[in-house]
């Protein structure tokens, strides 16, 4: 009995940790495309470029992406791409 309730405990908390994950990735791409409003691109170019810099991102990383592609001229560029930005 107790290893099924910490195996539910140990799910719950791993489920947690995820749908925080999912919101802090949503909060840094919302920041990309309000970065990114005076783009001449579309919109959906721009979010798809957002949401390869931030998978390039690690993690724990705390800089905003348009602060991080800064440092990421490599990363930046191999987005741009990805992402049809022109």
């Amino acid at each position: 009995m107790k290893t099924i309730a910490l195996t539910i405990i140990t799910a719950g908390v791993l489920l947690t940790g995820g749908i925080a994950l999912a919101d802090d990735n949503a909060k840094w791409v919302a920041q990309c495309l309000k970065d990114n409003e005076g783009a001449k691109v579309s919109e959906a170019v721009v979010r798809a470029y957002c949401v390869c810099m931030n998978n390039k991102m690690d993690d724990n990383e705390t800089r905003s992406i348009t602060q991080w592609e800064k440092a990421n001229p490599e990363a930046r560029k191999a987005c741009e791409k990805a992402a049809g930005w022109e």
